[in-house]
């Protein structure tokens, strides 16, 4: 499948924690993204780093990505940014450097390249002087994993262009991130700016020995930590004033913010005791974990908690997993209309592949039952999507409707092992599909199946109908070759039943 994306080409200057997020990113949307970075281990790190990402991409959809883009290292930043649509700044957050590196990229980039800048608090019109194309230049600033979180600061500068942000939006928007626009800039932007304000008060009680970091962290993670992540801060407030809502709120707790519980105007001093202090606490709450493990945990629980988002308003999804939905949907579309080849119909369908994800895990450590179903529910919608029963066809009033499923569970499937389904037609007449689906783990075993009736239905009418030519003429080239296949051991079984050899 190719990108979704409006640009082909990007350029990362700078690859580092930040650049090498970007750089993922934008390869597993399908874009080629040539890199500059001095740093004598680079490759070796934006490797890790796209290895980290992967895998999360892995655990986190089941949707087709593109093909993932071509990496290339170039020997200067010239070399790197003079084909590219979009470049993408990070270097150290040092006003001097960034402002060579940009005009750098400035001078080598084609007149109507992007290029966006990872700063942390710098102001764009800060970075703009000097420039001779200083209306493309804006603050593109991304959290930490880029290729996880999806939000993007965009802060325009006094010279940079309202086209240039629209386009930056779109750019962002095609790859499943979502650029906020601020609409003035000013040191730290907003997300740091409230990041500092924490983080300052944070650095107060350990110093005061309130707390230490462990426990400061468990406050977060525990309470509002939970909150902040589906909500945001206003909307959780509001909730906090009852029926009367914020309005309320804020007239029972705003006296509060007069009182003197806070040290937000007091710099503490990181002398080299509280900064031994706070690594010695960080070493032992890491417990020998590296930095790459404790990247892994991360990327794996983030998982878990924007696929139970995808989840929420009854399907329709809230915040993070709302916009993984989306971006899903545009996905799957996109493969649906690209399929290069047929498949070979001569054994069962291998039209669907997963991998167990953390949000699929179960008390036991192994995926739990209703992931088989979901496995097998995609399998299905996989089969539809090829004799055109796709979102367009239901969006049209018809559909067709699972009556009756039988599961077995054979074995049990682990944390990020690969998934594969195998699909056989066992019977096709106008109105119903009977099939049979073979999970497999691993390197091939096999783990469950499934036997499954479907109706064609008139969703607007809500009754059985027989379904269109266009569609039955799909299907019955399948059902032919799958006719002339075994039928395979399970089907027709009901629970409890005994295998065949046992009956014997």
């Amino acid at each position: 499948m190719t990108s979704l994306s409006p640009i082909s080409r990007a350029a990362a200057i700078g690859g580092g924690v930040i650049g090498g997020g970007w750089i993922a990113r934008f390869l597993l949307a399908g874009i080629d993204v040539a890199v500059f970075d001095p740093h004598p281990e680079a490759q070796r790190i934006v490797a890790e780093v796209i290895a980290n990402a992967e895998r999360a991409y892995g655990l986190l959809t089941g949707a087709p990505l593109p093909q993932r883009g071509r990496l290339t290292f170039a020997a200067s930043v010239a070399e790197a940014v003079k084909d590219a649509q979009w470049v993408q700044e990070s270097v150290p957050e040092r006003l001097d450097l960034k402002r060579r590196v940009l005009a750098e990229i400035d001078a080598a980039a084609a007149p109507d390249a992007l290029i966006g800048s990872s700063t942390s608090g710098l102001k764009p019109t800060e970075l703009q002087e000097g420039l001779s194309h200083p209306e493309r230049l804006f603050v593109a600033h991304p959290y930490n994993p880029v290729y996880l979180l999806p939000l993007v600061e965009i802060v325009g500068g006094t010279a940079t262009t309202p086209a240039t942000v629209a386009r930056a939006r779109e750019v962002l928007d095609a790859i499943g991130m979502k650029g906020v626009v601020i609409a003035r800039e000013i040191e730290a932007f907003v997300g740091d700016r409230l990041l500092e304000a924490l983080w300052r008060e944070a650095l107060w009680l350990i110093k005061d020995d309130i707390c230490d970091v462990e426990t400061l962290d468990d406050v977060i993670r525990y309470s509002f930590g939970l909150r902040w992540a589906q909500m945001g801060l206003f909307q959780t407030y509001r909730i906090a004033g009852g029926e009367a809502g914020m309005r309320h709120f804020l007239a029972q707790f705003g006296p509060c913010l007069h009182w003197p519980w806070t040290k937000l105007t007091d710099v503490v001093d990181l002398d080299e005791a509280l900064v031994e202090k706070i690594g010695a606490q960080s070493d032992a709450q890491a417990a020998g974990l590296s930095i790459r493990e404790l990247e892994r945990i991360r990327d794996e629980n983030l998982v878990g908690i924007v696929q139970a988002l995808k989840a929420g308003q009854g399907g329709r999804g809230w915040g993070a997993g709302a916009l993984l939905g989306d971006f899903e949907r545009r996905l799957w579309a996109a493969a649906g209309g690209e399929r290069e080849s047929a498949p070979e119909i001569g054994a069962p369908l291998a039209l669907h592949e997963a991998r167990v994800s953390p949000a699929w895990i179960d008390y036991n450590g192994h995926m739990t039952e209703h992931r088989y179903l979901q496995v097998f529910g995609d399998a299905t919608d996989a089969l539809l999507r090829l004799i055109g029963v796709d979102l367009a066809y239901v969006e049209a009033g018809r559909s067709y409707y699972t009556v009756e499923t039988h599961i077995r569970h054979l074995d049990e499937a682990r944390l990020g092992e690969a998934l594969k389904v195998t699909t056989q037609l066992l019977a096709v007449d106008g109105k119903r599909l009977h099939l049979f689906h073979r999970l497999f783990a691993g390197e091939g075993r096999e783990i469950a199946t499934a036997e499954q009736m479907l109706l064609h239905v008139d969703t607007k009418a809500g009754r059985a109908v027989p379904a269109p030519e266009a569609v039955l003429a799909k299907l019955s080239p399948i059902a032919q070759a799958h006719a002339r296949l075994a039928v395979p051991e399970g089907a027709g079984r009901s629970v409890g039943a005994k295998k065949l050899a046992e009956a014997v």
